[in-house]
């Protein structure tokens, strides 16, 4: 029971997975039938995907202002969290350059490419704004959504009783929206299933076996992160090793048994606290970080950007590419720890910077899925050993 609380839902989508990718092995191109299926459910999504951006980073943006965190803590914090994910972005992207599982995965992909020229200057602009209110209401424009969001939370929070109703309309709309979102998402299998066997028809089985190996490359930036980046931050920050590997497993064990930052909230504050980080500090910046800092996030995230570049036949290569990469799958991670069930929120933004297709969201939703472990483990240590740092610099 206990494993079907913690697993039900990745092992039932990791089940349509693999029933689609078998049917889409066995029937090839005539797999194409059910993927009005997989459209059908991706379409429920996409019309959820405003409103949960919205009333979400709203009220995260109410809440860290009414708790007290925005302040100096705050800017160690998101210092700390900023260069831990370049970091462990650069890691990322450095290591699957070398390890490179995409090109092999895209051969037979589509040609077209993402951009024929990007100017940087309009790009920046056309991404982070829009010249008009209603735009914003749009799954193409996220981020200037996400900008208003919490500059409008932020006023909702300074103007305290004032604004009182439109507080509890933000708090309320948000339950009705994720109770929606739940409940579509209970369909992921099913819709996600049909949506893999046809991407398995039209491009043949060595899509799985890419899948595949995406996991391990990803597994494997993970390990180097939690056995030997996470131990020299604990040695800077003057932890005895010994101690730091007590106080560390308890939250890594249910990170892995429970496949959720938020569950393993309590055991990862009491390893802080045991470690010696001030309780002010520690209540302060690991809550923070289970929804804003998110590294194993990075690392599929690069994982996921990586794909899509090489599907498209887009830059692989060169400094403008890696800033690019890195930049973009830092703000998914923030994204997808600000939206809980973000039901492919950050998949969508991905597409909406590489100006793609929406629907090519949920192929890069399965690298999240089959990802999930080692992910979590380390978004949960990486606030552990983050709270390390800000408790130093603050103190």
């Amino acid at each position: 029971m206990k494993l079907n609380k913690n697993f039900g839902d990745t092992l039932l989508l990791l089940l349509g997975l693999i029933v689609g990718g078998v049917l889409g092995a066995w029937l090839g191109e005539k797999a194409n039938a059910v993927q009005p299926v997989g459209t059908l459910f991706l379409n429920l999504v996409f019309v959820l995907v405003v409103p949960l951006v919205f009333f979400s980073v709203a009220r995260s943006m109410i809440v860290m202002r009414e708790s007290g965190v925005i302040g100096k803590m705050l800017g160690a914090a998101l210092g700390v969290f900023l260069c831990m994910s370049l970091v462990v972005g650069t890691l990322s992207y450095g290591l699957m350059s070398v390890w490179n599982p995409f090109a092999r995965m895209c051969v037979g992909a589509e040609s077209a490419t993402i951009t024929e020229e990007i100017n940087w200057a309009d790009a920046i602009v056309s991404t982070f704004t829009v010249n008009d209110f209603p735009l914003l209401f749009s799954r193409e424009h996220l981020l200037p959504l996400i900008l208003f969001a919490a500059l409008f939370g932020l006023a909702i929070a300074l103007l305290g009783k004032k604004a009182e109703t439109v507080r509890r309309f933000i708090e309320e709309g948000e339950s009705v929206i994720m109770k929606m979102m739940g409940i579509i998402m209970k369909l992921a299998p099913l819709g996600i299933g049909c949506f893999f066997a046809d991407t398995v028809g039209r491009l043949g089985g060595q899509i799985v076996g890419g899948y595949l190996e995406i996991f391990l490359v990803v597994s494997a930036a993970s390990a180097i992160c939690y056995l030997i980046l996470f131990p020299i931050i604990a040695r800077f920050c003057k932890i005895p090793q010994s101690r730091y590997w007590k106080e560390v497993i308890p939250p890594s064990a249910t990170a892995i048994g429970t496949c959720s930052s938020a569950a393993s909230l309590p055991v990862n504050l009491s390893a802080a606290k045991n470690l010696g980080v001030s309780d002010k500090t520690a209540d302060g910046v690991i809550p923070l970080g289970t929804n804003l800092h998110k590294l194993g996030s990075v690392i599929t995230s690069v994982a996921k950007i990586l794909l899509a570049l090489y599907f498209f036949g887009g830059a692989t290569g060169g400094l403008g590419t890696a800033a690019l990469v890195i930049g973009l799958a830092i703000l998914e991670s923030i994204v997808v720890g600000a939206i809980p069930v973000g039901g492919m929120t950050g998949e969508l933004l991905i597409c909406a910077v590489l100006g793609l297709d929406p629907a090519f969201a949920a192929t890069l939703l399965i690298i999240g899925t089959i990802c999930d472990i080692p992910a979590t483990l380390l978004n949960v240590t990486g606030n552990l050993v983050s709270s390390l740092l800000v408790h130093r610099i603050v103190k």
